[in-house]
């Protein structure tokens, strides 16, 4: 009932451990190659016989549409060969497709993401539209390709019990591939044909950010900011939050109040009040900076592991020790766990 659709080159390290995992739980695999040197499509066709080449034209949503074309199945699942499925509740996804209600809705999954912060290994955790039928939907956009519905309307996304694990953008594969450099190539390029499409000009910015290159990462981010006509995009928070840790990173403290403005749109979410803890506490207002850490304390779970725990009560110990108060910053890193830089302060 369902069919995985992957489009992959020069994945032979990644793609076994990726097919593997997902195999049990899908009806089909398409997997279609860019033009592979290394021996990824014979990994495939260790899994499936259905195994294509697709001309590589510089455009995922038409490798990503030439995938979903070859599918024998109407659901769809896309995986990418660095991501790795580590939970799948057969029940709820078959109870979800088989509901002729869900037709028209697009299933978001769990993606989390293994990423190099500064030399300490963390995760952020992403939702993304993964699962859809193909009779009412395909992909859209050259890079950052994304799902849209067929009739150009609006649709309902979503979560499935569906946990990823993706290591595409880990300090090891980073420097080992072309990866950013090719995104940005291909942004840039999008950015021409589309200058004032604020998801492109996003997702350059991202790019710029994760290659270190804050500057740049805010002139994008800065543009984005200036087409946006929707807050409630997916995209949206994540466009705030990179945007306000881009000005953290170049010292600007003072501009990054800016981000305070968006509190009507994100003060439910752990990682924008834990964003605007640090904005708070760089510019010296302590109070204001215990309250926002506080507030990120009271959520399951947030988008980078630990912002709903050990981080916001490390910075809350770190202010209180700065204020001379030491019983209640002791306090606080006791509440920190193992994590290592609270245990150096105790």
């Amino acid at each position: 009932m369902i069919t995985l659709c992957m489009i992959v080159k020069n994945e032979e390290l990644n793609l076994k451990k990726s097919l593997k995992a997902v195999s049990c739980f899908v009806d089909e695999m398409i997997i279609v190659d860019t033009g592979s040197s290394d021996k990824t499509k014979d990994v495939a066709k260790e899994f499936t016989d259905k195994v294509y080449d697709f001309k590589w034209c510089d455009d995922f949503a038409k490798a990503r549409n030439f995938a979903v074309s070859k599918a024998s199945n109407d659901w769809i699942l896309v995986l990418d060969a660095d991501e790795v499925i580590v939970d799948f509740d057969t029940d709820s996804i078959l109870k979800f497709i088989e509901d002729k209600n869900n037709s028209k809705v697009v299933g978001r999954i769990k993606i989390i993401n293994f990423l190099d912060f500064s030399s300490k290994n963390r995760t952020q955790t992403e939702r993304l539209s993964r699962l859809f039928n193909k009779k009412y939907f395909h992909y859209e956009g050259m890079i950052h390709e994304q799902v849209t519905a067929l009739d150009g309307e609006s649709y309902s996304a979503v979560q499935v019990d569906i946990t990823v694990n993706h290591f595409g953008y880990t300090k090891e594969v980073l420097s080992e591939t072309s990866k950013l450099q090719r995104n940005i190539a291909l942004l840039k390029k999008a950015v021409e044909n589309n200058p004032k499409d604020s998801y492109y000009l996003y997702q350059l910015g991202k790019s710029y950010y994760l290659n270190k290159q804050y500057n740049i990462a805010l002139i994008n981010f800065k543009k984005a900011l200036k087409f946006i006509d929707n807050f409630n995009y997916e995209y949206a928070e994540d466009l705030i939050e990179t945007y306000g840790y881009c000005l953290i990173n170049t010292n600007q403290y003072l501009e990054a109040l800016y981000i305070e403005k968006y509190k009507a749109y994100y003060s439910k979410s752990p990682d924008y009040n834990f964003l605007m803890g640090l904005i708070y506490m760089n510019n010296g207002n302590f109070k204001e900076a215990i309250n926002s850490f506080s507030v990120c304390t009271a959520y399951k779970e947030g988008k980078i592991e630990g912002i709903n725990s050990y981080l916001p009560y490390y910075n809350i110990g770190v202010i209180y020790e700065c204020l001379g108060i030491k019983d209640k910053s002791i306090s606080y890193y006791k509440m920190c766990g193992s994590y290592e830089p609270a245990l150096k302060r105790l």
